[in-house]
């Protein structure tokens, strides 16, 4: 396995809820990003952001984990939720929070800090 993909599996499984995206919380470079990462925040998850931009490795190797071709994408506890359509669906019809504490407990908002984490 290359080192690229171990660093993407090790984020998938030890953050909470895992986003890879375009650009970074602070400077979102993508209207799908920017959807997801507000869907998120509305519901109060602890987000660790991925920039997928400065290497296109880390889009090949991330989908080549997920089975899932777009970006960007949402991993709650390791599993794959979806891309921005599907979250913010999640988020209208209440099913993202309840997906949220269903896996990270009923005290998950502000558990943590919005951080982002780097893969090379």
């Amino acid at each position: 396995m290359s080192e690229l993909r171990e660093q993407i599996e090790n984020v998938i499984q030890s953050e909470d809820v895992a986003l890879f995206m375009k650009g970074t919380p602070q400077f979102v470079m993508c209207g799908n990003s920017s959807r997801a990462l507000d869907a998120l925040r509305a519901a109060g998850a602890p987000v660790t952001a991925v920039d997928v931009l400065p290497d296109p490795r880390i889009r090949q190797e991330l989908s080549a984990v997920s089975s899932w071709p777009t970006i960007p994408q949402v991993f709650v506890r390791g599993e794959l939720i979806g891309g921005a359509d599907i979250v913010e669906e999640l988020a209208q019809n209440g099913e993202l929070e309840r997906t949220l504490e269903e896996k990270l407990g009923p005290d998950y908002r502000g558990a943590a800090p919005e951080r982002v984490v780097t893969v090379t």
